[in-house]
């Protein structure tokens, strides 16, 4: 347990061990936050991984009568929240579930279990004793049922997954635990998790802004509690929603024999030589998760390819679906890559990128078998047209 507040406590489990989140690279674990709320009515906010329920249990067990519980706040069906709501109820038989409508339809479809279900909309309110609770539903941040609960006694906000990173640590608050550490990690959840959902992100902003915020407590990470650190994460959220990013590029590529490495390097000397911030990115040694986050980011985009039996190599394909699925907004970029006797694969490559909604500027730039100076000179032309977007 951990005191967060008046009666507000963090009963979550840290889970140090995760090193992969269904595609997304954890190399510093994560924590599944649960807030217990000690009132007339005591209230718990969303629950923990199941392998994490004991650790969860224990902590509860240390502040009140589990069997006293009367209310278990369901913010997000995904299980990795949800996952010891049926495990608590056990121990908490008089408690009802508080979920949005499509939040009451995920928890029945996932644990086939007949709750006493509380469903609550946008505005809805929950007196719980000296609190009264209050709900807004922010579809599409990032499941159809997701939601936020405020508590207006102490201005608290619990917004699930929103603001949230994923980091193990023993520290609770933003403040305590390295600003860059936690920012850098925010901007990698949002970046694979939230980016596709922009247009309800801002919408959900919207409407917390009336809101009086004085400390944000996600369901993954750190608590944000210093009103500079709370408006610098909303700002971020506003201008990654806004997919406002920065005057740069990223260029991804794998390769075979080392002649689409040759082209990628020789595209960033080109642009190194025109003032333009660009990042190597090699599928061999970079995690898709990290790369997205620079993606994110980045105004230009570059993919690069070897082909093999007339398809994109397969770690390049299997980056640009993962990329597809998060819809990066507002990029250009181009296409290039070697290939032995025939370029048809790179039809793919293009419209794989087009489908991403990068913007190609150029013709893409293809080299057979090992590229010399000369014909590496070509991608030159495709960079002066970046430069000239770019207004560098």
């Amino acid at each position: 347990m951990f005191k967060i507040s008046d009666d507000i406590y963090w009963t979550g489990y840290i889970d140090w061990d995760l090193r992969n989140f269904h595609g997304y690279s954890t190399p510093s674990g994560s924590t599944y936050n649960a807030y217990l709320i000690l009132d007339d009515s005591p209230t718990l906010i969303d629950t923990v991984k199941h392998y994490g329920y004991d650790e969860m249990f224990s902590r509860i067990r240390q502040l009140v009568d589990p069997s006293k519980i009367r209310y278990i706040i369901s913010n997000h069906t995904e299980m990795d929240h949800s996952g010891s709501i049926g495990k608590l109820l056990e121990h908490a038989p008089k408690a009802e579930v508080v979920c949005s409508p499509k939040g009451a339809e995920g928890l029945k479809r996932h644990f086939k279990k007949d709750w006493k279900f509380k469903v609550v909309n946008t505005k809805d309110t929950l007196n719980i004793g000296k609190r009264a609770l209050s709900f807004f539903l922010t579809p599409m941040v990032h499941w159809p049922d997701s939601m936020a609960t405020y508590s207006a006694a102490e201005k608290i906000l619990f917004p699930n997954d929103a603001f949230g990173q994923h980091y193990a640590s023993e520290k609770r608050f933003a403040d305590e635990a390295g600003l860059d550490i936690v920012f850098k990690e925010a901007a990698k959840y949002y970046a694979n998790i939230v980016m596709p959902y922009g247009a309800q992100v801002l919408k959900a902003l919207e409407a917390l802004k009336t809101l009086k915020i004085e400390m944000i407590c996600p369901s993954h990470g750190f608590i944000w509690r210093r009103p500079r650190d709370i408006a610098k994460i909303v700002s971020l959220y506003e201008k990654w929603a806004n997919y406002r990013s920065e005057n740069n590029a990223v260029i991804v590529y794998d390769t075979m024999w080392h002649s689409t490495e040759k082209a990628a390097q020789k595209i960033y000397e080109l642009m190194q030589e025109q003032g333009i911030s660009a990042k190597l990115s090699s599928l061999k040694t970079n995690d898709i998760s990290d790369i997205i986050t620079e993606v994110m980011n980045a105004s230009c985009f570059i993919a690069g390819s070897p082909i093999l039996n007339n398809k994109i190599f397969p770690s390049v394909g299997g980056f640009l679906t993962y990329l597809k699925g998060l819809k990066p907004k507002n990029k250009i970029g181009f296409t290039f890559g070697s290939y032995g006797w025939s370029k048809i694969g790179f039809k793919e490559l293009e419209d794989s990128l087009k489908e991403a909604g990068i913007e190609l500027i150029s013709e893409g730039q293809y080299f057979q078998y090992i590229p010399d100076e000369n014909e590496l000179g070509q991608l030159k032309e495709p960079v002066l047209k970046i430069k000239d977007r770019m207004r560098i």
